[in-house]
């Protein structure tokens, strides 16, 4: 074990057990697509996740600076992505910082500096940060930030009250929200004395006019830089051909805005490619007003010569509509195009780089529901009464947080495998990885441990960050066989590629790690993080 200061950083999701109560897979699958994004900011900022439970992230960072600037990046990310939710569904993160003492041991850290950040944490508001006085020392005169000063708060289990402060941040509607004051705690002192009453009723009659003021002109202030740093600055879209429209007063879906991509059959998702051969010939050549709208499953509703613009779009998606509950199909139908613009408002479905699929014959095997990656029971029974028993040609994708998508009876594999690409992506907000054509699994899947997300070299934390780059570089390069990776408690890492079988690659991984490291256990197999069976 080693001592150590560091910048402390807890998020957590606000009301995430309601969530998950509500709608089980679907906040499964948002908070895989949203731990994407605060992980990439994370690791961008030089910092490094020690902890995950659930929905709750723990990591360092070297700087206090870097630690409040990544955690508003990530607020207001999220912020975007949550516009296209309706208020209840929703998925902020709460996130406290604070600088303290921490010890080390086996990656992971504990101490007070820990456990405070956690308490700060729980003091933040939806989708905001708190932070310690030991951090707004170092960064106040650092980051262009306003914050508001909360005093003394008594939180559990810290024998001292933390002096904490909330970083302003900004409203859906583009204004900043001053934070609200929390009450601090109470002094632990004994009761005062009946002649101090006189005394403290003034004081506070003169703090709170303080307050006032602080407020009504650090109110001004932010407002006043908003609209200095709006006149030169633009909302970053989401792709080029789908910018994000202003938000509306009222969180929920935006209205579809005009874009600067102009409708092409062979670029719309989702649709077979049969589908693709028709909206060429009819949709390209019908009569405006027209409007066609489709859902993620590749259902489509038309519609053309219609008396006005809006009436068009009202008849495309009620089309699709009715056809996705005819088939009780989950997804809801959106508008993709009015007259020749796309105004799909998600762009294009993120989709891994070609190739999608390599087919090896000594890693591939047959497909077996009970084997498949992330799938807990419930999953595996809807594979095995759909998937296995479905017509040719068929594909299987799994999205890094758990989620998969498969089609069955498609004209061709390359087909299905990009419809399951799409669909899948759109549904994770992350690219998927095929797992399956047919009736085989066409990547190498573990048996001897349990895939449990994954596996990326470059950002693996439990590598040495100086190893990370070499080993990417040897993985993309030993594309058949079966490959593992084993790290000890250095962080020194050992490999196998293009071992014969499962076994072997977990041998030879352990055998070369136990080289140059000590206490060495295997964190990868194949494709796929690995955890105990």
């Amino acid at each position: 074990m080693k001592r150590k200061i560091a910048a402390i950083f807890a998020a957590d999701i606000a009301g995430y057990s309601r969530l998950v109560a509500e709608d089980e897979e679907e906040t499964l699958r948002r908070l895989a697509s949203y731990r994407s994004v605060t992980d990439d900011f994370i690791a961008k900022a030089g910092g490094r996740i020690f902890n995950t439970a659930g929905d709750a992230v723990l990591a360092e960072f070297p700087s206090a600076v870097e630690a409040v600037r990544c955690a508003i990046d990530i607020q207001e990310s999220l912020r975007t992505r949550n516009m296209a939710y309706p208020p209840s569904r929703q998925m902020s993160f709460r996130i406290g910082i604070t600088i303290g003492d921490v010890v080390e041991r086996d990656g992971d850290l504990l101490g007070d500096g820990v456990n405070i950040a956690a308490r700060l944490e729980g003091l933040a508001e939806v989708g905001g940060i708190c932070i310690s006085r030991a951090v707004h020392e170092q960064v106040a005169n650092k980051l262009s930030v306003q914050f508001a000063d909360i005093g003394a708060q008594e939180v559990k289990n810290i024998p001292t009250p933390v002096h904490a402060y909330m970083v302003a941040m900004r409203r859906e509607d583009g204004t900043y929200a001053t934070p609200q004051f929390k009450k601090p705690g109470r002094p632990r002192s004994a009761e005062a004395p009946n002649w101090m009453w006189p005394v403290a009723v003034m004081v506070v009659c003169l703090v709170a006019i303080g307050v006032g003021g602080f407020l009504y002109f650090t109110r001004m202030e932010l407002r006043h830089a908003f609209r200095e740093s709006a006149a030169g600055n633009k909302e970053t879209p989401v792709s080029a051909a789908s910018p994000v429209p202003a938000p509306p007063a009222v969180p929920s879906a935006p209205p579809p805005a005009p874009s600067n991509e102009r409708f092409s059959a062979e670029s719309v998702p989702f649709v077979t490619d049969k589908t693709r051969v028709i909206l060429a010939n009819e949709y390209v050549a019908a009569a405006e007003p027209k409007a066609f709208a489709l859902n993620q499953n590749g259902i489509i509703g038309l519609s053309s010569s219609a008396p006005n613009e809006e009436a068009a779009k009202s008849a495309a998606v009620e089309l699709c509509q009715k056809r996705a509950d005819s088939v009780k199909s989950p997804r809801k139908c959106e508008l993709y195009a009015v007259g020749s613009a796309v105004v799909y408002l998600h762009g294009r479905p993120p989709v891994p780089p070609l190739p999608w699929i390599r087919r090896d014959t000594s890693t591939e095997k047959p497909f077996a529901s009970k084997d498949m990656p992330f799938a807990r029971d419930p999953g595996k029974a809807r594979l095995e009464s759909n998937y296995v028993p479905g017509k040719k040609s068929k594909a299987i994708a799994v999205g890094p947080g758990g989620n998969f998508i498969f089609y069955t009876d498609g004209t061709t594999i390359a087909e299905v495998v990009r419809r399951t690409l799409e669909t899948c992506g759109a549904v994770a907000g992350a690219p998927c990885m095929i797992v399956a054509v047919d009736d085989v699994f066409v990547v190498p899947v573990p048996t001897i441990m349990r895939a449990s997300g994954f596996f990326r070299a470059g950002d693996n934390s439990s590598i040495a960050a100086d190893a990370r780059d070499d080993v990417a570089r040897q993985l993309a390069q030993a594309s058949s066989g079966w490959n593992a990776v084993a790290v000890g408690s250095s962080g020194r890492p050992g490999l196998a590629l293009k071992a014969s079988s499962e076994q072997d690659a977990v041998n030879d991984a352990l055998g070369n790690c136990a080289k140059h490291d000590s206490n060495c256990h295997v964190i990868a197999i194949g494709p796929f993080e690995v955890g105990p069976s």
